[in-house]
């Protein structure tokens, strides 16, 4: 069973460290007497603190080329153990992005030691700028932060930007101890493009599509962490930047975690393990670090007041006033006990021959988030719920093409095994979806290969007027009961009363990542799509506790109200007013046969 696990994870940044602190400086010049007033210089009474002088040093930013150990490597390999926590799930409602976003911002403004920030996407928008206000002041009051992001994915940020965040730290303040007693180490920004595409040596295919804000992570007690689906963009909140709902928003979910006092398995703490992984991306070899360069601090003066003003102003808007006025409230209710698994892809950023070599990758990795979902399957459950915008079942082969992994097979066989289990999914539909080209896999690959047989499939493949307007299958007795089946539900959102049809409703776009058992789940950042399972460094959390099942059990069925049934007579109604349309969308749908044929043959699926 997946979540029978233990062992050492802290060992990597020990490891890390004893290589980098020959070549780090990471002790403040002494102040002359009398000069404790010119900058950088620690207050009167300020003290030497050797916890906060571990934490300095092993924060402390060091090239991947000059370490002695390859971080991905022994993320990889590490036995992360199971520690017992506070949870708390963020679902997929209006309401639900706009405190997710509050939540971003309200975790930041609480953190007294230290933030960590990771994000696929990063965007100059009002929600990020908002985020780097909440960054500069927290620097400033004498946090130490670091920030991530992905050179790919966050390419239209302007590394000025982060730049401008840089130089906040001129006007750091000094980092406290547990005690609250300030110390001599000033606070620092440290940021970091996760494998920048500037460098000769990066491959611009494997991206960081990590998601995560962690604060005070040394520090039991005061520990938050904040993963899922949702990246740094307003268009992941559900608002304009005047207040107004937004009408395209992402439909999304995280987990929000917190670490009690006491909690401690094999010597660690929750915030230790997910600061470490943090410290595994942030010391890949293939990052770069921003410098300020010789711009000082009024070269970026415009930039940050920028941060407070866009900060400021999403806190006023009445739609977001109501969520920061009660975050402390959030902050410490509705949690509900749980054990933590922290799960994590990071190795698909060094794998070689990844689509060849796909299985003996995973087994190499025993904390990959699709492994460990493998073993979740095979445990007994009397339902499965899988969330996601993207998903895939992989098909894998050998260089002779030989399967050797087939997952619709392994699915159906493990039903046949289960009689008195069922499995339903949520995933997108032409409507919904963002990604032609993967909402060609799904429904052209993925539900035929769950959902049909041999015959039905070989028809559905066929042009639209063989198929999908052909009522000899698709009003047939055996296409009726192959997709209705009473143990295997596909369900895509969208339905026709969309505005897009006429309609008063937006049902914006699926972005939710995440799979429940009866007891256990996973929320996380992986599509379960190949770009997640074979390219990307992935996160998230598994968690065993029956009453977050309970709250993500609530969400799946707001999802499953917002969706039609693969292959029913509405899903198909759907899809053919979508072809008589104009634009992308309609386009999308009508060659939707056509795009799925060119991913199959030209292995072009594999970069979805």
């Amino acid at each position: 069973m997946f979540w029978k696990r233990c062992g050492l994870f802290g060992v990597i940044v020990s490891t890390l460290v004893a290589s980098a602190c020959v070549t780090t400086t990471v002790t403040p010049e002494d102040c002359p007497a009398g000069t404790q007033k010119l900058a950088g210089c620690p207050p009167i009474g300020a003290i030497r603190d050797s916890d906060i002088q571990n934490l300095y040093v092993e924060r402390a930013w060091e090239h991947g080329d000059e370490l002695t150990d390859n971080s991905i490597i022994l993320g990889r390999d590490a036995e992360i153990p199971i520690v017992g926590g506070l949870a708390k799930f963020i679902g997929s409602t209006d309401e639900g992005g706009l405190t997710a976003l509050a939540t971003r911002i309200g975790m930041i403004e609480r953190a007294e030691h230290t933030v960590d920030v990771t994000y696929y996407i990063f965007r100059s928008d009002m929600a990020g700028l908002a985020v780097l206000g909440a960054l500069c002041d927290a620097v400033q009051r004498g946090v130490d932060v670091r920030i991530m992001v992905d050179s790919m994915g966050s390419s239209t940020l302007k590394k000025d930007y982060l730049r401008a965040l840089q130089s906040c730290a001129l006007e750091a303040g000094f980092v406290r101890n547990a005690n609250g007693e300030m110390t001599v180490h000033k606070a620092r920004v440290q940021a970091v493009v996760f494998n920048a595409s500037s460098k000769v040596s990066s491959n611009v295919n494997r991206r960081s599509h990590d998601k995560l804000i962690a604060i005070d992570t040394r520090f039991p007690g005061k520990v938050y962490a904040i993963t899922g689906g949702r990246n740094v963009s307003l268009d992941y909140y559900g608002t304009l930047e005047d207040g107004s709902p937004n009408p395209h928003t992402y439909r999304d979910s995280d987990i929000l975690v917190r670490a009690p006092a006491d909690a401690r398995h094999n010597g660690m703490t929750l915030g230790e393990i997910i600061e470490t992984y943090y410290s595994v991306l942030f010391y890949f070899d293939k990052n770069k670090r921003l410098e300020m360069g010789r711009n000082r601090a009024d070269a970026y003066r415009e930039q940050r007041d920028g941060f407070r003003d866009s900060l400021a102003t999403l806190k006023s808007l009445p739609n977001m006033r109501e969520r920061f006025d009660s975050i402390d409230e959030f902050m410490s209710q509705g949690f509900h006990e749980a054990d933590l698994l922290l799960a994590h892809d990071a190795a698909n950023v060094i794998n070689k021959n990844v689509v060849t070599k796909a299985a003996e990758n995973l087994a190499q990795n025993p904390n990959s988030i699709t492994g460990i979902l493998g073993r979740l399957r095979d445990s007994d459950h009397d339902l499965i719920r899988i969330v996601s915008p993207y998903l895939f079942v992989a098909r894998y082969t050998d260089k002779d093409g030989k399967v050797i992994v087939d997952e619709a097979a392994d699915i159906l066989d493990w039903l046949e095994r289960n009689p008195d289990s069922r499995i339903e999914i949520v995933t997108n539909s032409v409507l919904t979806s963002d990604n032609f080209f993967t909402q060609s896999v799904i429904d052209m690959d993925l539900a035929p290969r769950l959902l049909l047989s041999a015959d039905l499939r070989a028809q559905w493949a066929k042009r639209v007027e063989e198929s999908e307007l052909n009522p000899d299958l698709v009003e047939s007795d055996e296409w009726l009961e192959a997709v209705n089946h009473p143990r295997l539900a596909i369900y895509e959102t969208g339905k026709m009363d969309d505005v897009m049809f006429g309609g008063d409703y937006h049902h914006g776009k699926l972005h939710a990542k995440y799979v429940i058992g009866d007891d256990v789940g996973y929320v996380g950042t992986s599509n379960l799509d190949y770009r997640s399972r074979l390219f990307n460094s992935e996160m998230g959390f598994f968690f065993r506790s029956e009453e977050l099942v309970k709250d993500l059990a609530e969400n799946t069925d707001y999802l499953i109200g917002l969706s039609y049934r693969w292959g029913s007579p509405e899903w198909l109604e759907m899809r053919q007013r979508m072809r008589e349309m104009e634009g992308l969308k309609a386009s999308a749908v009508r060659d939707q046969r056509g795009d799925f044929k060119t991913l199959d043959k030209t292995g072009l699926i594999w970069w979805f």
